[in-house]
């Protein structure tokens, strides 16, 4: 064997072309992952040019987080056809991974608008605004249920958006029904809510309708909240105007972002009609 005819490399010039330490190529000959073509009497290792491909689909592999055991299986059972199966299934990975991280990329996004939009608000302000029709996905009815009951359609309503995909970044609200906010229920929700501004075909979603909204901002925990809707409520008189069908109520700062409940901070928007 002549190493000088070029056809060769050392385990040193082996390891620099793929960019690794010596090290990682004697572990890879030791558990028989990656051999040597030929050894010296005297011991010394030598690669052949054509296996720098094998190691960068070894190191691929690593990555798209296939451990060294199953690698090894692989090595010892090759075929074209093994391959090109194994192929497929990392990239259907991939694919799916890419869609995660740009659901994910699209929920900060929505957090950062969201954020900065509230730093310009004034939280004392009630304004008389006309929001667009907007798609929301709803969990099942929580109308006159149990505080175990709620904790538990919370729950169920959290998975479904992890397992479906659905959880825009947008944040989870509450739709109270127009006779409940009469009486004085303002926390007796009727739905869970998020907004989907990008909606998924194939989902049961709510069409809150493009109209006149009084919006108010109350900061506080829900045992004080109905301080702010009275507030509310006489800014609807002074403005002659008559209570649509839905409320809606959303956190602007919560646990997230505040330490403590007297800073949180909810937006609640009335549906209102001219009388």
């Amino acid at each position: 064997m002549n190493k000088k005819d070029g056809k060769y490399l050392t385990t040193g010039e082996f390891a620099r072309l793929c960019k690794v330490n010596k090290q990682t190529i004697f572990y890879y000959d030791q558990i028989g992952l990656l051999s040597p073509v030929l050894k010296n009497e005297k011991g010394y290792r030598y690669y052949s040019i054509h296996q720098i491909e094998l190691f960068f689909v070894i190191d691929l592999l690593k990555d798209l987080g296939m451990s060294l055991n199953d690698i090894q299986q692989y090595m010892q059972n090759k075929s074209p056809e093994k391959f090109l199966s194994l192929m497929y299934r990392k990239k259907e990975e991939i694919v799916k991974k890419r869609q995660e991280i740009e659901m994910k990329e699209k929920m900060i996004e929505a957090k950062i608008t969201l954020m900065e939009e509230a730093s310009h608000l004034d939280f004392h302000q009630i304004t008389l605004e006309h929001l667009p029709e907007a798609t929301l996905y709803l969990s099942r009815n929580i109308q006159n249920i149990t505080d175990e009951e709620f904790v538990e359609v919370i729950s169920d309503f959290i998975n479904e958006l992890n397992i479906s995909h659905l959880d825009s970044g947008y944040p989870i609200g509450c739709i109270t029904k127009r006779e409940k906010v009469i009486k004085g229920e303002f926390s007796n929700y009727s739905y869970l809510y998020i907004e989907q501004p990008n909606p998924k075909e194939g989902y049961p979603y709510f069409q809150a309708v493009k109209g006149n909204f009084l919006i108010g901002y109350h900061i506080g925990d829900e045992k004080t909240i109905n301080h702010t809707y009275k507030r509310l409520f006489l800014e609807m008189e002074r403005l002659n105007l008559a209570l649509g069908d839905y409320v809606f109520e959303e956190y602007i700062y919560d646990t997230v972002v505040k330490n403590h409940k007297e800073h949180y901070v909810t937006k609640i928007m009335i549906q209102v009609d001219q009388k």
